[in-house]
């Protein structure tokens, strides 16, 4: 039977990172197969990786992957408040897509009250365009210290009466403690709005688990909506997170590519092509690693862009870059790694910190000025290296503008008659402001020809997407109770 919920369900998780983004994603595309306009929707999400949607701002990237599952354009009403942290305390709050503030935990725990209004506001723009409204929670509803003005988890749930799925990882050990713990922490009429359970990422016999099954049943009284396989091989965006293997190794003739991991990446997503790709030896280099040696350098975009560039100093990443320059190295910068290969950063109107110009890398002949207002548009075109037609299409999230000699050669004619990033003379450092660079056939064959990869295959990061929310799909249809959680969405 197809899946053709109507009205709205949310999916919490006891944990960050237990599956609440890949179950909507799934969900949404078996909505879409039955053929049911569906909405994914987070209140508020906190993470570094984001996208520009197509009514001009720009929401959380888990929101952009689950839009493409459900087969409509990514918009700022999917993630209304997004949080990219600028510190351990601190972080911009951007609301319908636009930033509004930096503001501490504090300042923004008081500033929630207007949040809510525009999460209720996008909830109620999408329940009277779509059918199905699939609402992703943030982190755990027990977190009791952070109930008072919740928006994220039961808050919102409370506030407009939809049910609750519980989802848990069970990977991680301790599930059934992790799911009956939760429900000790809400409130009598939270716990009531808990239609089940899903269990995510087992592995192992099914039958070992049924008596642990039976037992969370009977001692909760709700039911297990179903227990998802590990999936290994999914090509999905990540919401925030590194991913948990920083290394995929290839063998010796692939071209080793290595990234630093700085504190404050942003839009890491970019690299999935690369780490999907057979012929590149990918690797994120963690902090107080000396940088191997690579063939390319990657220097990624940073929401914290000066507080980053110190960062590489103090890991030897100065040095390491000059070395691997002289002995014939590329060096490839995105968005903020572009403002650091330059002259200087300026940040005269305290755009991320104390006011003032810092020394950057020094290795393209630009400077940038970090402004209160960013840049948000998708765009396409095509690469200048190689035979200058490789097409390219990425998105712009960035704070700064950035002038200087070095942008006479441009590494991507825009479609629009705009210029974006820069070559160096002798061809070995290239930059960009464009996330998303490697994302389409072309572009991807054409910069790693660049980088030294012979006879570079085109990959279709798209298309593998794609085949990944099917396979995930699929899977969900066999291993959930379908009919079940269909009846559970509260119309």
């Amino acid at each position: 039977m197809p899946f053709t919920p109507r009205g709205t369900l949310m999916i919490q998780g006891t944990t960050s990172d237990a599956g609440k983004s890949t179950l909507v994603a799934g969900l949404c595309r078996l909505a879409r197969r039955g053929g049911v306009r569906v909405a994914p929707f987070k209140p508020q999400n906190m993470a570094l990786n984001s996208a520009v949607t197509v009514d001009g701002g720009e929401i959380g990237r888990a929101q952009a992957l689950q839009a493409v599952a459900a087969g409509v354009d990514a918009r700022i009403d999917f993630n209304p408040v997004l949080l990219k942290p600028t510190s351990d305390r601190g972080a911009q709050v951007i609301i319908h897509g636009h930033a509004h503030a930096n503001l501490d935990a504090r300042a923004y725990h008081a500033y929630k009250r207007i949040a809510f209004d525009a999460v209720l506001a996008s909830y109620e723009r999408l329940q009277g365009d779509f059918d199905a409204v699939i609402v992703e929670g943030a982190g755990s509803p027990a977190e009791v210290n952070l109930r008072d003005g919740d928006i994220a988890n039961m808050g919102f749930a409370e506030r407009v009466d939809c049910p609750v799925v519980l989802v848990a990882d069970i990977d991680r050990g301790g599930v059934f403690a992790h799911l009956v713990g939760t429900l000790a922490c809400l409130s009598e009429s939270e716990r009531a709005r808990v239609r089940g359970f899903v269990i995510n990422r087992f592995r192992g016999d099914i039958g070992l688990l049924k008596p642990g099954l039976d037992w969370l049943e009977a001692q909760t009284g709700k039911p297990v909506f179903g227990v998802l396989p590990y999936l290994h091989g999914l090509t999905l965006d990540a919401e925030d997170m590194l991913p948990s293997q920083p290394h995929v190794r290839r063998d010796s003739a692939a071209l080793k590519v290595i990234v630093p991991a700085l504190p404050r990446i942003s839009n890491h997503t970019d690299f999935d092509a690369l780490r999907a790709h057979p012929q590149i030896d990918f690797s994120y280099v963690r902090a107080g690693v000396t940088p191997p040696p690579a063939d390319l350098i990657v220097l990624p975009g940073s929401k914290s862009v000066q507080r980053d560039l110190a960062w590489l100093r103090e890991n030897g990443w100065d040095r390491a870059i000059v070395r691997h320059l002289r002995y014939g190295g590329k060096v490839l910068g995105v968005c903020g790694g572009m403002q650091m290969l330059g002259r200087e950063i300026d940040d005269p109107e305290g755009v991320e910190g104390a006011t003032g110009c810092v020394n950057a890398l020094g290795l393209l002949d630009l400077r940038t000025v970090l402004t209160a207002q960013k840049q948000l548009e998708n765009v396409t075109g095509r690469l200048t290296i190689g035979d200058g037609q490789a097409a390219v299409r990425g998105y712009e999230i960035h704070m700064g503008r950035t002038h200087g000699a070095a942008l006479a050669r441009p590494l991507v004619a825009l479609d629009d008659g705009r210029i974006d990033g820069a070559v160096s003379d002798d061809g070995q450092i290239a930059a960009t402001y464009l996330h998303g660079v490697f994302d389409t056939p072309q572009a991807c064959a054409a910069l790693l020809a660049w980088a030294g990869v012979q006879d570079a295959e085109p990959l279709d990061y798209p298309a593998l997407r794609e085949a990944s929310l099917d396979r995930l799909a699929d899977s969900f249809a066999q291993s959930l109770d379908m009919d079940a959680l269909e009846a559970a969405f509260a119309q």
